[in-house]
């Protein structure tokens, strides 16, 4: 598939999420509940205006190798995984090549791309099929000018999560035409008991991206790096001379402070993202006659195919207006006919919006 084009921003879903009415019952969202500074021990004490992070914060980078077990020199940090996903594609694309996305999938990474001067194919994973991401799709949507094919794990916005063989496959894939795989991860950690090591640990054709957003509750660190081979990596870090020059010291002293309670951040996340899941699996049960799902195994965000319509805008803004609860219109990830809800925040407004959105559920029952 040929590119996609928005007319008038980059980033249709990014726009709509920094300027939509805001609802009663906000389940729209897809950052994880935010920690406090009391939560995060010992943050006013770490807390640093000023220290040398030219290339970034020395020991925020040690952190970030020391946890997913790479050198140093595969480590470049970046304003959050939007900002590393953009130093990356930098890194790679000029003018003129190609980037293939997943599609449906997260619109910002292919603004990027378009940004770049670059032409942006797109690849199915298809709701009947589950979401799965097949290789044989990238297979046949790939070129000879395709530089980077950009991924999420979990697949944003379904939550399906794709196994390292896969990925594997796709990597292998991508290598006949001398492309390297991009892997948004700001999710993965979320799940237990699945492997959730970055895809970059697969080879040098991998590039992981992520952040202390989603799985950790730290959206306002704006945090994020990439892992990638030396020479990636070192690419990414000139691209960011010209960008943004260098990181914010107190949001890297502050995310230094976050690694070293890593472990603790991810089992808050999952005891919430675990408990209001189990609300969202009763909620669809109980409205299967008008919802599908492919029911993630434990993501923080999940994506409902509104039976019976091609598009569920209007059920969406109806829920607002009428009833007081927001939720992602599907359109925005190339999924009309479904929308997106946050299973990330504080219990009781999930309970009061999936409470608020079964109202408005019946009301479009007639």
């Amino acid at each position: 598939m040929h590119d996609r084009a928005w007319p008038g921003t980059w980033a249709p879903y990014m726009t709509w999420a920094k300027h939509h009415e805001p609802a009663r019952w906000d389940l729209s969202g897809s950052n994880l509940l935010p920690c406090s500074l009391d939560e995060l021990q010992g943050a006013r004490d770490a807390l640093v205006l000023y220290t040398g992070n030219d290339d970034g914060y020395p020991p925020l980078i040690d952190a970030i190798a020391a946890r997913y077990g790479v050198g140093t020199d595969r480590v470049a940090t970046a304003t959050g995984a939007a900002g590393a996903t953009y130093l990356a594609l930098a890194a790679l694309v000029r003018p003129g090549d190609e980037v293939l996305v997943e599609w449906p999938g997260y619109d910002p990474q292919a603004g990027a791309a378009r940004l770049l001067g670059a032409e942006v194919r797109t690849f199915a994973r298809p709701w009947d099929q589950g979401f799965r991401l097949d290789p044989s799709a990238v297979r046949a949507a790939l070129g000879s000018r395709t530089r980077v094919v950009v991924l999420t794990n979990l697949h944003n916005p379904s939550g399906v999560y794709t196994p390292p063989e896969v990925l594997r496959d796709v990597g292998a894939v991508a290598a006949q035409v001398g492309a390297h795989v991009l892997v948004d991860e700001v999710y993965l950690e979320i799940l237990p008991a699945v492997d959730t090591r970055p895809a970059a640990g697969l080879g040098d054709e991998f590039i992981s991206v992520n952040s202390l957003t989603k799985t950790f509750g730290l959206a306002g660190l704006r945090v994020g790096w990439m892992l990638a081979d030396p020479e990636v990596a070192e690419r990414a870090r000139r691209v960011r001379d010209v960008v943004d020059g260098v990181g914010s010291v107190p949001s890297e002293t502050l995310g230094t402070l976050a690694f070293a309670h890593i472990e603790s951040l991810l089992q808050r996340a999952r005891g919430i993202v675990a408990a209001n899941t189990e609300l969202l699996k009763a909620f669809v049960r109980e409205h299967a006659a008008q919802l599908h799902w492919g029911e993630p195994p434990g993501a923080s965000v999940a994506l409902l195919r509104l039976l019976g319509t091609v598009d569920s805008g209007p059920f969406v803004d109806m829920a607002r207006n009428e009833f007081g609860v927001g939720v992602t219109p599907g359109r925005y990830f190339g999924c009309p006919g479904h929308f997106r809800v946050s299973v990330s925040g504080h219990r009781d407004v999930l309970e009061a919006g999936l409470d608020a959105l079964g109202g408005a559920l019946r009301r479009a029952a007639g």
